[in-house]
Parts: structure tokens; C-alpha cells; sequence
């Protein structure tokens, strides 16, 4: 997985490209360092590029959750799109997660 980030006034946006696996846990530590650095009051993953989502990364939005809610910031995951949008349909994650599609 990659990914680039802005930040505007009110919210810090992050856009992942490829694949969200296992193997991205060491990339987490790196956005969990952007909410923890953010004065924003909503965080947006933008997730039109992603191509693949495992059960890993589905937790790693989790954790992002948690991370993004302990600061009083909104996280919106917008435009998860296939695959990926199913693996996030399918794990129910509307139920705890902002999804903008």
C-alpha cells in the first residue's frame, strides 16, 4: 500500500493506492502519526485507488477508528470501490465506520 496525504483546515485527508494487507502493519504506524499530529476535526481515507482490502487491513481501519475517535475526529472512509467495497460490506463495518461512497 501506498499513500499521500493533505491536510486543509478542517480536515486531514489521506488517499491509498494498492493493496491494504498484513504486511502494511508498519505503514499504520505512519498514519496513525498523522492523526495524532492533526488539529483537524475530521480524517478522510480516501479509498477510490485501493485495489485489495484483507482482514488485516479491515482491522487496521479499526484501529484507525479508535485512534481517530479518542481524539474527537471524525474518520470517514470515502469511495471504497469493488472488492474492497464488499470486504467492507461483508465485515459490516458501516455499523462502526463512516462510509462516504
Amino acid at each position: 500500500m501506498d499513500f499521500k496525504t493533505t491536510n486543509t483546515v478542517d480536515a486531514t485527508e489521506v488517499w491509498l493506492t494498492g493493496r491494504l494487507e498484513f504486511t502494511d502493519h508498519d505503514r499504520l504506524r505512519d498514519i496513525v502519526e498523522l492523526v495524532e499530529q492533526s488539529h483537524a476535526r475530521r480524517f478522510v481515507i480516501d479509498m477510490s485507488k485501493l485495489d485489495f482490502i484483507d482482514s488485516a487491513g479491515l482491522g487496521m481501519l479499526l484501529i484507525l477508528q479508535e485512534e481517530t475517535e479518542s481524539r474527537n475526529i471524525k474518520m470517514i472512509v470515502r469511495h471504497p470501490q469493488g472488492d474492497v467495497k464488499r470486504s467492507i460490506d461483508l465485515a459490516r463495518l458501516g455499523e462502526i465506520i463512516t462510509i462516504e461512497s
